[in-house]
């Protein structure tokens, strides 16, 4: 099942959101009234990896006997959401997906996964697990997931059921079109409809704590220096000035 047709994220927000962390936008969206936005439980496979993209939706359901059953379904599967979802994928699509944190779906595969990177996908956040952990890490796309398996996809408990629909990733509503901010710190879920107050604040953010890290090393007090005084917001803003005109 396909849901309504959706609008990706702005390509120059997320190019802009290119060095915004995790934590600034979670912090930023806080602040924004907006307190649900870190997925639990995924966490990158490889450390050292970062994706900014725009959020395509995979929607996985508890099986039941009358409508699937794990019985035959890893040949079954390419009629399904699963498969679909993958021949719409776009350059710079993060793939989300709901699976209940389940211990025995194996969402994603080698093949699955060597499709997703050879359309463009960007990167891939799973509320659940992977299989063929090993080809999948010599693939080189960056994955959060919250383990590995050695099941098919709905050899158990899931069937995947529908693709571009809303989905709870680990907790958090996330829309087709919302943009994902994930790195070693995990993944956040911007609703497209902040992404871009969010851009603007949190790239003064970034620009100041570049600032303060340089202080500190210098032997600036904390205190004076994270988060700026009124004092040392002065000194900011003539620094960033000699040093955007250079």
């Amino acid at each position: 099942m396909r849901g309504d047709a959706f609008t990706r994220a702005d390509s120059d927000v997320i190019r802009r959101m290119g060095r915004i962390s995790s934590a600034t936008a979670c912090a930023k969206l806080h602040g924004m009234g907006i307190s649900r936005t870190a997925v639990q439980g995924p966490t990158a496979l490889d450390v050292g990896n970062r994706v900014v993209g725009s959020a395509l939706t995979l929607q996985f359901m508890p099986q039941r006997e009358d409508v699937a059953s794990g019985l035959g379904q890893e040949y079954v599967e390419r009629h399904t959401a699963l498969w679909a979802v993958l021949e719409t994928v776009q350059p710079g699509d993060v793939l989300v997906i709901q699976a209940y944190g389940s211990r025995f779906t194996g969402c994603l595969g080698d093949m699955l996964v060597r499709y997703f990177k050879r359309r463009g996908g960007a990167g891939i956040v799973v509320d659940g697990r992977i299989r063929d952990v090993q080809r999948v890490r010599e693939l080189g796309v960056p994955i959060w997931c919250t383990g590995t398996t050695p099941h098919y996809a709905s050899q158990t408990d899931l069937f995947p059921w529908a693709y571009d629909v809303p989905i709870a990733a680990g907790g958090v509503l996330c829309l087709p079109g919302d943009v994902v901010v994930a790195d070693d710190d995990g993944a956040v879920i911007v609703p497209s409809s902040k992404a871009l107050d969010l851009v603007v604040d949190a790239e003064d953010h970034e620009n100041w704590e570049e600032f303060s890290r340089m202080r500190i090393e210098q032997g600036a007090r904390l205190s004076d220096y994270y988060p700026l005084s009124p004092n040392s917001r002065a000194e900011y803003e003539a620094w960033r000035a000699v040093n955007r005109s250079a």
